[in-house]
């Protein structure tokens, strides 16, 4: 079961191999996986592929996932951050 707290998120990290990085709201994590699932022909983390739409991929990667494998070697990797204000 997926800790409540994944859905009180207020921003991300995305961490990619070489790049610095990249703090990204929600709706920004979400367009960033949804570019790299509609880019990348990836193997998908093992019961993604069932879900019907790319959205739904997205929305399920983004809560239950914190690394997706790029192919060649290396790995895309996001997690949820709190910022102090």
């Amino acid at each position: 079961m997926v800790d409540p707290l994944m859905y009180q998120e207020e921003m991300f990290v995305f961490l990619a191999d070489q790049e610095p990085e990249t703090f990204l709201t929600p709706a920004e994590m979400t367009a960033k996986l949804t570019e790299i699932l509609a880019e990348y022909d990836l193997p998908l983390p093992q019961g993604l592929d069932k879900l019907p739409t790319l959205a739904a991929k997205v929305e399920h990667l983004r809560d239950n996932y914190c690394d997706l494998d790029r192919g060649d070697g290396g790995t895309w990797q996001w997690y949820v951050v709190r910022l102090e204000k």
